[in-house]
């Protein structure tokens, strides 16, 4: 283990908080899993949930320490490359996604022979920003013209928002903000990214109109949710989200300012998503305002981090990655709280690296350990090289033993040949009886 931490390259702080935040969240999720316990087997007991997320948290960390290990200019090829493949999971899981623990949202697909479940836009969303990263990087020496970027970077941009819009608005809408803040932050002229705010807008109104036109088409049943949603956060009407609300509010007035204590939650028998989506609202019924506040305080130091990160990185395509890949896991977690407290209306969002799920906690963990490849001191990548080099000298070594020694043994072979055929040539000119005769 020691010998593990040993080998860990890049940015040790954002180890540390990574760190910190996966052991925090046990004891929420093993708290909070027990309405899911009640319903899947009806027992209560949630340690086969503990089991579950501990499984998700480690695999998550052997990810983080495999793609730091990977240069992280290689992802520009990836990225482009994985788009097609992005499209075709977006497009299937528009299809035949899977509605899951009672979701009314198709967003996940099933994954064969495996039998664990995957959301594709989490996918999708590390792809399209390392995507826009590398065009933003790409095109920073020529001059940007908006026709050739609405070809090269918008298309691609809205084609992919396109295909998630329809069952999940809130990550859609987080995606398409993301994209405007690390444009912004690439210095694409800010003219052309305001036509690219009025034609979102536009393509949104347009969507929900022809969803009015056609109200009982699969690809539009999610409008009606989202307008329930708005109406339900700006008026008193009451409704299931509303229940959600009310249930996370009533747990976070429980908590006041120390808690009552891990496992003690009462409204997580009623909260419904209470170990994903509204998984702050347990945090600080059990926790109390210091646990929130700590919670949100890591997320804030890890904000930072990410800030110095991007600062410290050598290339401008470090840069945009650290700020597109750690930018939006410290938002979703402020709309995760904001949720809780009713600041937003309900999103979906779960907390990230506390909240239970595996695909959203893999995907995390690729975005981190992308940013942190991109925080390796260019020390530990002069050593990364040095022993690459000493392991290729070491296995031309080996291929150059290993050809002489077949070059050997052929020459051995050879030689055995021609001897065999040199005795066989002076057998026949004798004579048998010559060794009886004594004949010399």
């Amino acid at each position: 283990m020691l010998e593990l931490i040993k080998n860990l390259k890049g940015d040790k702080v954002i180890w540390t908080f990574v760190a910190l935040l996966a052991l925090f969240s046990f004891m929420p999720v093993f708290s909070a899993s027990s309405n899911l316990a009640y319903m899947g087997h009806g027992t209560g007991n949630t340690l086969g949930y503990l089991v579950k997320h501990f499984a998700h948290i480690c695999i998550g960390f052997l990810i983080i320490y495999w793609v730091h290990k990977v240069p992280y200019h290689y992802f520009r090829a990836i990225s482009l490359a994985a788009m097609p493949l992005v499209w075709v999971l977006l497009a299937y899981t528009l299809v035949k996604g899977t509605v899951i623990a009672g979701a009314n949202a198709s967003r996940w697909i099933q994954v064969p022979f495996v039998g664990i479940t995957f959301q594709t836009s989490t996918l999708a969303f590390i792809v399209l920003m390392v995507f826009v990263a590398r065009y933003l990087s790409k095109k920073r020496e020529e001059p940007i013209t908006f026709k050739n970027s609405l070809w090269e970077l918008w298309t691609p941009v809205f084609f992919t928002l396109g295909l998630i819009l329809p069952a999940n608005f809130s990550t859609a809408a987080l995606m398409f903000s993301m994209v405007l803040m690390l444009t912004f932050v690439g210095q694409y002229p800010l003219k052309y990214i305001g036509l690219i705010v009025g034609a979102g807008v536009l393509a949104l109104a347009f969507f929900v109109l022809v969803s009015k036109a056609f109200p009982d088409a699969k690809f539009f049943n999610r409008v009606k949710t989202w307008e329930s949603r708005l109406e339900n956060f700006t008026t008193d009407k009451p409704d299931e989200d509303d229940y959600q609300i009310e249930k996370a509010k009533i747990a976070i007035a429980s908590g006041g300012i120390q808690g009552l204590g891990p496992g003690k939650s009462v409204q997580k028998n009623f909260l419904p998503q209470s170990s994903s989506d509204f998984i702050f609202a347990i945090i600080v019924e059990e926790y109390g305002l210091i646990g929130g506040l700590t919670v949100l305080s890591l997320y804030l130091l890890l904000f930072f981090r990410f800030i110095v990160a991007a600062h410290k990185a050598n290339t401008l395509f470090g840069k945009l990655v650290v700020v597109g890949l750690g930018f939006p896991i410290v938002f979703q977690a402020l709309i995760n709280m904001a949720v809780a407290v009713e600041l937003l209306p309900v999103t979906g969002q779960t907390l990230p690296l506390i909240s239970s799920g595996g695909s959203s906690i893999w995907m995390t963990c690729i975005s981190i350990g992308i940013i942190i490849g991109v925080t390796k001191k260019e020390e530990e990548i002069a050593q990364e090289l040095d022993e690459k080099k000493r392991r290729e000298e070491t296995l031309k070594r080996m291929i150059d033993a290993q050809i002489e020694r077949e070059e050997i043994a052929e020459r051995a072979l050879r030689e055995m040949e021609l001897a065999q055929e040199h005795g066989h040539s002076i057998t026949d000119e004798s004579n048998p009886m010559d060794a009886v005769r004594g004949k010399k």
